[in-house]
Formats: structure tokens, C-alpha cells, sequence
């Protein structure tokens, strides 16, 4: 349309699909197929993966990113992304939490999105984590049944 109407663009733009929802999650592969590249918007994710309003504060508790149904979905998008050769980021709060960025990493995430007040932590927490671990702690983690022992996971892995 743009170009039937001589207005100038970049050509060149990459075409990709946010994951927030579980149905996306769980059509990763198709979203893949005809992307070149996924985000998955933890915040939202969480929510409707878990049915769980998070501005509602007698909830907060039950919205939680380590949830084993909410790391499955994570997962399937980026085994998605990585059959298609395609880029995957996370944004949203998890990705700007120091604790869960290890899991994150483990799970195959290579690209985070965060606010600029938490790059030089998340940048620290990086660069601190050796990827045989994360992964050894991503196993564990999906084998887990509960979020509480994800979240026990978490502590003592970071405690190492």
C-alpha cells in the first residue's frame, strides 16, 4: 500500500509475532514458520496462561513466571523458534528479574528485553551464569510439579 502510494519505508522490515497468549504458545511452530522472529511478553503470558489478573493484589500471589505450565509454554516457543532459525526475546518482568534470568537462559532464551534501569544488573547476572548450569537448572526446573519447587530451585541455585 505504501508503495502504491509512493510514500517512502524501509523495505527491509522484519516481520515477527509476539507470544502473550498460551493459544500462540501452543502454535509456536506455525507463528515461526511465518516470522523472522518471536517475543514472548512474559507479563501477559502469565496472566492468561495461569487466569490470573495481575493488578488485582489479592491474586498476586498465584501470578507467578515459575509456574511449570508457564515454563512449558516458554520453552515450546523457543524449541519453535530454534526448528525455524529464527531469533526469540522475552520482554516483560521476567526478563528483568535477576533470579529468574538463569532459568530463562537454561530454557534457550538467548535475547532479553528490559528497561534501561535494569541492564547493567541483568548484564552482571549474565554474565556471572555458566550456560551448562542454567540448562542443568532449566531441567530441573521442567521436571518440577509445582511452582513453589521452582521457586526453591531458583533460591538455592542462586545461593550456589
Amino acid at each position: 500500500e505504501l508503495k502504491h502510494k509512493k510514500i517512502p519505508y524501509e523495505e527491509n522490515v522484519r516481520i515477527g509475532c509476539m507470544i502473550e497468549v498460551p493459544s500462540a504458545a501452543l502454535i509456536a511452530d506455525l507463528l515461526a514458520a511465518e516470522s523472522q522472529f518471536l517475543s514472548i511478553g512474559t507479563n501477559d503470558l502469565v496472566q492468561y496462561s495461569l487466569a490470573v489478573d495481575r493488578s488485582d493484589h489479592t491474586l498476586s500471589g498465584y501470578y507467578t513466571p515459575s509456574h511449570p505450565a508457564v515454563l512449558r509454554l516458554i520453552r515450546m516457543t523457543v524449541e519453535a523458534a530454534d526448528r525455524e532459525g529464527i531469533p526469540v526475546s522475552v520482554c516483560g518482568e521476567a526478563a528483568a528479574d535477576r533470579e529468574f534470568v538463569p532459568l530463562l537462559l537454561g530454557l534457550g532464551v538467548r535475547e532479553l528485553s528490559v528497561a534501561a534501569r535494569y541492564l547493567r544488573v541483568i548484564k552482571e547476572e549474565i554474565r556471572s551464569i555458566k550456560m551448562s548450569d542454567a540448562r542443568q537448572l532449566a531441567k530441573k526446573a521442567l521436571s518440577s510439579s509445582t511452582a513453589m519447587e521452582i521457586d526453591y530451585l531458583l533460591e538455592t541455585w542462586k545461593a550456589r
